[in-house]
């Protein structure tokens, strides 16, 4: 954990290691840069670390340039002493959160919540905005709230500058893919795609020691698991673990998973979560967390899983990214060539679409062209049991119809993947892998997919052939993942394992305090079991509740 306070007398105190270039300039932050061979000099001077480093582009270009030269995983807090102004930066895609909020004319910063919560002076009501969206949704739809009003997130890929004149934010970094990559050689795409993963790992390996891998024994995470293989150059290296159902519903993982790490020479800890997946006693357990969160319920189970995998190494991998970026938008693609008369682009593109539907893609379209079979992307609906006041004064049924909307217009032929990667739903992703909010996990996460050499990339790519199936990554590792691994197909559970838990044990009685009661309304709550489509959002009822009366950090 690490924190700023920048008293209204321009002066600065840390909390945290404070390393400084030149005694007038310091900063406090978790950091983790990409690409450090691409500083040139600055890199190579002792190695110093990804501190100094940020303070070295400081110095070189400045606090309106050097955010520009940075990438990687980081959030941090620089001081200025001669120009009296904290700058606070926020890496491009959140993947480490830092959050603010002011008191008598002190602000603070700091990459916990909880601890800015505990300061003296920082007003603790609660945002219903948020409490809201989070009961509806299960994220919130704005970027720089928090569970508390007076508290805010920087959101990604923004600066924050504190002087004595006031504090402002802005935006430094867009995520912009203007043209498609078409290269001559069809080869070409697999072997930039491995290149460019490859080094996205090697920027994330541990100094020392083995690496972990989240492997679901899909397609995604089997790549990164034979990408990191042949990184580290030793398989011993590698561990990997997998977590499946053996009771609560059907699932192949453990078979798939078991699939790669024979082929790839790794070890693999099968872990089931059928005992695991919900904890019966969690209303009683002495776990606190910055912000209401659905996974209290398990949280017991997985602080005892996280001290499991920490004891095996320092640093995990996760494999999320490529379903978003490789989504197979075919339509917007083709559309976008024809108002550009890219003729030589276009009737290749038709040709391989056509190709490559199957007799399933065929008698999809069919129905959808006859009126059959098709039904419309269900729109998320407020839940009946929020409060009528709470939905009629916040205009939550007008802030539900708006969400995803942007100022920006939607990208010409990418626009479903590149509009992912700008929702609030990945800032809540990322931060729930520090369970609690404390900013001190045991082991770090690291996520290479969400590189932006490698991000950028899958987005270039042609949607038609590469995104259709994931067929850049099937491409990339044949001969290196069993042949099973490449024709399985994208599998979602069949049922909700959380609600098949809950079925056995059942929930817990709610508290009903008068807080609680501002944003629900008991009697509209069933006590049946809830539904597939239900289940999450009654789980989320329940974590408000205890959060409010006996679960706040």
């Amino acid at each position: 954990m690490f924190g700023a306070i920048f008293h209204g007398e321009v002066r600065v105190s840390f909390v945290g290691a404070q390393p400084s270039l030149d005694g007038r300039t310091c900063l406090v932050g978790d950091i983790r840069l990409d690409g450090r061979a691409e500083f040139g000099p600055l890199a190579s001077s002792d190695g110093p670390s990804d501190e100094l480093l940020c303070l070295q582009a400081y110095a070189k270009w400045g606090k309106d340039g050097f955010l520009d030269h940075l990438a990687g995983d980081f959030c941090f807090a620089l001081w200025d002493q001669t120009s009296g102004q904290l700058i606070c930066a926020r890496d491009q895609l959140g993947v480490h959160p830092l959050f603010y909020g002011q008191a008598k004319g002190t602000w603070f910063v700091g990459n916990s919540l909880t601890w800015i919560a505990s300061q003296a002076g920082i007003s603790c009501e609660l945002d219903d905005y948020w409490v809201a969206d989070f009961l509806g949704i299960g994220h919130c739809l704005e970027f720089g709230r928090t569970a508390y009003r007076h508290i805010h997130r920087l959101p990604p890929a923004n600066v924050l500058t504190i002087s004595s004149a006031g504090a402002s934010v802005r935006r430094y970094w867009q995520l912009d893919i203007p043209e498609p990559v078409h290269y001559r050689d069809r080869g070409r795409y697999a072997e930039q795609f491995t290149e460019l993963l490859s080094r996205s790992i090697g920027d994330r390996l541990p100094a020392a020691g083995r690496v972990g891998i989240s492997l679901s024994g899909g397609l995604d995470s089997g790549t990164l698991a034979a990408c990191t293989v042949g990184v580290a150059a030793d398989a011993a290296r590698v561990i990997a673990e997998t977590k499946y159902f053996d009771r609560l519903i059907p699932d192949d993982e453990k078979h798939f998973s078991s699939l790669v790490a024979r082929r790839l020479g790794i070890g693999l800890r099968l872990r089931a979560m059928d005992d695991l997946i919900y904890d019966p006693h969690w209303r009683t357990r002495p776990i606190r967390t910055a912000e209401p969160t659905w996974s209290i319920v398990r949280a017991h189970s997985e602080l005892m899983i996280a001290g499991e995998m920490a004891a095996e190494a320092s640093v995990w991998l996760y494999g999320e990214g490529p379903d978003n970026a490789l989504q197979f938008e075919w339509r917007a693609y083709l559309s976008w060539l024809f108002g550009r008369r890219a003729w030589d682009h276009l009737g290749p593109a038709t040709a391989q679409y056509l190709r490559g539907r199957t007799m399933g893609d065929w008698v999809r379209f069919a129905k959808r062209c006859v009126g059959l079979g098709y039904v419309l992307e269900a729109a998320h609906k407020l839940p009946p049991w929020l409060d009528a006041d709470l939905v009629r004064s916040l205009h939550l049924a007008e802030r539900l119809r708006d969400m995803g909307k942007t100022d920006r217009p939607d990208h010409p032929w990418h626009p479903r993947a590149m509009a992912s990667f700008s929702s609030p739903i990945w800032q809540s992703f990322l931060e729930s892998f520090d369970l609690t909010g404390s900013a001190t996990p045991p082991f770090d996460w690291r996520h290479p997919y969400l590189d932006l050499r490698v991000l950028g990339f899958l987005l270039s790519v042609p949607p038609i052939p590469w995104a259709r199936r994931k067929v850049l990554l099937r491409e990339a590792m044949r001969g290196q993942l069993p042949a099973e691994i490449l024709a399985r197909t994208k599998t979602p559970l069949a049922q909700s394992p959380l609600r098949q838990a809950i079925r056995i044990h059942g929930l817990p009685s709610l508290s009903g305090s008068a807080l609680f009661s501002r944003y629900v309304n008991e009697k509209q709550l069933s006590t049946s079991l809830p539904g597939e489509d239900e289940v999450d959002k009654v789980v989320r009822v329940h974590a408000l509740d205890h959060w409010l009366t006996d679960g706040r950090a």
